[in-house]
């Protein structure tokens, strides 16, 4: 009893170190890339005006970048903001490029942190018909950039933080220049701006320093992810670990940007790093064509719930993602999750919602933010951190 004491409090200061890692990690990055990153957003914002459109793309487990990066722009979270031209061409991206690109186009690139040959020829080549360029990672292009870290994780966690900035910044400069004002109601995503125009340098120059400060905020939270959530997320792992002991497998679902954070996550279990072993994994987020199905005939409400029915045995775990944690899809699957004696996980934000107070999950785990982005950002770290723990078990 004593040694398993030990062994869960030194896991649990394991997972504390690696959320720590991160922030230090992140915060280096972008207190170097800020400037850099305000001026090409700058540039993407008159693209968009012009009647650019943002094509994003990458293979493997990077697909999931340019699904997310494609819903931010088109369905932007907050209220009143205009929805931006946004596609994910990942399945067939050299050869959609080739058909639709347009000079005003932003073409954005995802790869591993050693970079992607094929990426970076496809972003060479729409570059040279005009577009503006992000190689993620890269040497080349309009905006690249050199993977901080060779960890994969901490790689694509650094992309989701780069992205969200991005989508929030965009609106910035998009709204100075189309009404003549500053931020208007996007004010409070970036407090250092006043409510009088400004000459656009000026602008540049604050928006920098906001971009300083939310990778800031990003690491408030993970330091409270990491004092209030690593004993739970130990635990967590540790459940889960049983269940694959017994043949089950991980069925993660979420909408939205949550449902490319499923996505990743299941990819992630299944098409692991160099040295991890695979643990079986689906996500029912990844198949549009039975989630436009029963959205249609029966409604969005139970888009998850049959795919339960279909798929779920009693040695599964059931791994809902919502960053309200009251979406009403995700409440129905974990209802039925439960029923069916699955083990229930549940990534949350705010203060866990209404799956907190129902206890539908064994395991919840909280990012307490009311702030869809930054909670989206450190659950990204905190299912890393959980895939990394499922690694550390699985050896022994």
């Amino acid at each position: 009893m004593a040694q398993a004491f030990h062994l869960a409090h030194d896991l649990a200061i394991d997972v504390q170190e690696r959320l720590l890692e991160r922030n230090r990690i992140f915060e280096d990055f972008f207190a170097e890339q800020s400037r850099p990153l305000a001026e090409a957003c700058r540039e993407m914002s008159d693209r968009f005006l012009r009647g650019g459109r943002l094509l994003a793309f990458g293979r493997g487990p990077y697909a999931t970048d340019a699904q997310h990066v494609s819903v931010e722009f088109v369905h932007p979270i907050i209220v009143g903001k205009r929805a931006l031209p946004a596609l994910d061409l990942s399945l067939l991206f050299r050869p959609w490029l080739e058909a639709i690109v347009q000079p005003d186009d932003i073409v954005m690139g995802f790869g591993p942190p050693e970079g992607d040959a094929e990426v970076s020829d496809a972003l060479s080549a729409a570059h040279n018909r005009g577009t503006m360029t992000f190689e993620l990672p890269g040497r080349g292009g309009s905006y690249s950039l050199q993977s901080p870290h060779q960890n994969p994780f901490i790689h694509q966690e650094l992309m989701e933080i780069l992205y969200h900035t991005l989508w929030e910044t965009v609106h910035v400069f998009f709204e100075h220049r189309e009404l003549g004002y500053d931020v208007g109601d996007s004010g409070f995503l970036y407090p250092f701006l006043g409510e009088e125009k400004q000459n656009m340098d000026d602008i540049v120059e604050d928006v920098a320093a906001s971009i300083r400060a939310k990778a800031h905020e990003d690491a408030n939270l993970r330091v409270g992810v990491a004092r209030e959530e690593s004993e739970q997320i130990v635990r967590t792992a540790h459940a889960i670990h049983q269940r694959l002991i017994q043949g089950g497998k991980l069925i993660i679902f979420g909408n939205g940007g949550s449902a490319t954070d499923a996505n990743d996550f299941a990819i992630d279990c299944v098409h692991p790093p160099s040295g991890y072993r695979a643990v079986p994994a689906i996500s029912l987020s990844m198949e549009p064509a039975n989630l436009t199905a029963i959205a249609n005939d029966v409604g969005i409400e139970l888009i998850f719930l049959r795919q339960i029915v279909a798929h779920a045995r009693k040695e599964d775990v059931a791994i809902g993602i919502s960053t309200s944690g009251g979406s009403r899809n995700i409440v129905i699957a974990l209802e039925e999750a439960r029923k069916r004696g699955l083990v229930t996980v549940a990534l949350l934000g705010y203060d866990g919602g209404e799956i907190l107070r129902r206890g539908l999950a064994d395991f919840p785990l909280v990012v307490r933010s009311d702030y869809i982005p930054r909670i989206q950002e450190v659950q990204a770290s905190t299912y890393h951190i959980l895939r990394e723990m499922l690694e550390v078990l699985a050896r022994g």
